[in-house]
């Protein structure tokens, strides 16, 4: 089956502030049937850093998040500003920022869609080696973090039973894993 392209028929503003633009989008599908409205999320792109310590442990964070309503452990990252053209620096930034921690390397793993039903935004998983404390945490506004050193081990045993609550961050820990030479698959 051929799936032929959409087309875009129009499109309206429904809130636009500094965090997030949506959009009502009016869409013809590739077989003629009208979506209206579609609803579109505009945000910044994302970066998620998958931090490893010299003594094997995986840095991770761990916060209220509204939409759970609970304490979720998660991988620190955050979006990528504006004037930031380099994920793997806004990644650097992040994660510096939000643990107090420093790493001897940075690179980036993938470059993945964050929703692409939904959303242009991308997501940016940036590996980081060696990752130790280096400063205090420089939060922002409505931050409160606490920082957590897994063994990578029981991170990788976690994934399945939820200990990543979020699971935009599975498929980020176990690419970067791999890219580390951790995992093969």
């Amino acid at each position: 089956m051929t799936i032929k392209p959409w087309r875009r028929t129009g499109s309206r503003t429904v809130h636009r502030d500094r965090w997030v633009h949506l959009r009502a989008e009016a869409w013809v599908t590739g077989e003629g049937k009208v979506l209206d409205p579609w609803y579109m999320l505009d945000w910044p792109d994302l970066v998620h850093v998958v931090a490893l310590t010299p003594d094997d442990r995986m840095v991770l964070v761990r916060q209220f998040r509204p939409g759970a309503e609970a304490t979720v452990l998660e991988l620190p990252g955050g979006m990528v500003e504006a004037h930031e053209a380099d994920p793997v620096a806004a990644g650097r930034r992040e994660f510096t920022e939000e643990t107090g921690y420093a790493a001897e390397g940075f690179r980036l793993v993938s470059t993945l869609r964050h929703d692409p039903a939904h959303a242009g935004n991308r997501l940016h998983v940036v590996l980081a080696e060696g990752a130790v404390p280096a400063a205090a945490q420089q939060l922002d506004h409505g931050e409160e973090i606490a920082v957590e050193c897994l063994p990578v081990s029981e991170v990788v045993a976690g994934l399945g039973a939820g200990l990543i609550g979020n699971a935009g961050h599975v498929g980020p820990i176990l690419l970067a894993l791999r890219a580390a030479g951790r995992l093969g698959f």
